[in-house]
């Protein structure tokens, strides 16, 4: 089948579950088959989760309980359910402290800035004998890395992979974790948003991101940071500590991202990015630039590149993350759409214009913008290049920048 006809099949899926309708079984095996398995996260679980709804929630559980079922007759549907709305009440730890606590990447990087920080920094300062590491990637751990507490449980998670294989990082987490650690999931892909066990409920919280908070404006960070109180005593704070050190281009610095993480619909088309390049050089910055991770992207950057000219005054990094974020850390200035950037320059109080374009709902934008004392977001409604870019204008003027 296509894979236009299975993008079809996925919304008629999540419009039949949003109506309250019993999926068709059909369906179900259609998408949970290797082919459709891209659609079906990107399309069903993604738009459950983008709307931040306790109802999205309990449906998503539903949903992803029955298609695991189908998959994997072994597993019982009700019970995973039952012990998902369990996991889901925020419950005060009382505990002893654990000899190790272990906290979840939530795989994309921008969420383990905005959210999973968070949950270890508040684990750094509640349990300060414990042996903390970050269960994840390499690139995520590399985040935090040059902090000598935060060490690592490597866990691949394959964002574009087959249900299958999602559903192995589950397992290889039940293998790995030591028999005491305690575990805080910030509604992380490696247990599919908590519905998977990996260890007993005793030694397990889950943040549930998604209803958490309810019909409240607050960002993701304050919930987590709330969440984090009501559970183990302390808020925890949004940090990093990428071990690796930034190279600065001499002069004032502006780094820009244009990534959109594969999400056309959070970019502003036409010449928009050729003129934002245009405007801070106009504005006297020297221009640092991510690359990405080429294809598309890297593609944009050099079209916008060619069009904004004064290449002497524009550098291009080509390289891994965690460097990046340290050349955000020591700019005075960071501009790009929503993505893992603008909560690095969050975090680190540097100053940033933040593009948000391409949310589904008024409720994601609340909760994905960031927030901080020196932080503009152009909140995209109508995507036309030269409204925007009057915007990013004025924003640059309220930062006097």
């Amino acid at each position: 089948m296509p894979s236009t006809s299975f993008s079809a099949a996925a919304q008629r899926l999540l419009e039949s579950c949003l109506r309250g309708e019993e999926p068709e079984a059909a369906w179900l095996d259609e998408l949970a088959s290797p082919e459709g398995s891209r659609e079906f996260f990107r399309v069903v679980v993604e738009g459950l989760a983008d709307r931040f709804e306790p109802e999205g929630v309990e449906i998503y559980a539903r949903l992803m309980a029955a298609v695991l079922a189908r998959r994997d007759h072994g597993l019982d549907p009700g019970a995973l359910v039952a012990r998902y709305a369990r996991v889901r009440a925020v419950r005060r730890y009382e505990g002893p402290d654990p000899p190790e606590v272990v906290v979840l990447s939530r795989v994309t990087l921008g969420a383990d800035v905005a959210i999973t920080s968070r949950l270890l920094d508040a684990a750094k300062r509640r349990f300060p004998r414990a042996v903390l590491r970050l269960a994840g990637s390499r690139k995520a751990w590399e985040l935090f890395a040059g902090d000598e507490r935060i060490g690592h449980l490597e866990i691949a998670y394959p964002r574009a992979g087959s249900l299958e294989e999602r559903l192995t990082p589950a397992a290889e987490l039940r293998r790995k974790l030591p028999p005491e650690a305690l575990v805080l999931d910030p509604d992380s892909r490696l247990t599919q948003l908590g519905l998977l066990p990996v260890c007993e409920d005793g030694r397990y919280l889950l943040f549930d991101s998604r209803s958490f908070g309810g019909d409240g404006q607050e960002t993701l960070g304050a919930l987590t940071s709330r969440w984090c109180e009501q559970t183990l005593g302390v808020k925890g704070g949004a940090f990093l500590r990428p071990a690796s050190v930034a190279a600065r281009p001499a002069g004032k610095v502006c780094t820009v991202s244009l990534g959109v993480g594969e999400n056309p619909a959070k970019r502003v088309p036409g010449g928009f990015e050729t003129d934002l390049l245009r405007l801070l050089l106009a504005r006297g910055f020297h221009v640092l630039i991510d690359k990405g991770a080429g294809g598309e992207e890297a593609e944009r950057v050099e079209r916008a590149l060619t069009g904004a000219g004064h290449r002497n005054r524009i550098t291009v990094f080509d390289g891994a993350f965690a460097p990046f974020a340290a050349a955000i850390m020591a700019s005075d200035l960071y501009v790009g759409y929503d993505s893992a950037g603008q909560h690095v320059a969050a975090a680190a109080g540097v100053p940033l214009v933040s593009i948000f374009a391409g949310f589904p709902c008024d409720r994601m934008f609340q909760r994905w913008r960031p927030s901080g004392r020196r932080v503009q977001v152009i909140k995209v409604d109508l995507a036309e290049p030269a409204l925007v870019l009057d915007q990013v204008r004025r924003a640059l003027d309220r930062l006097a920048l």
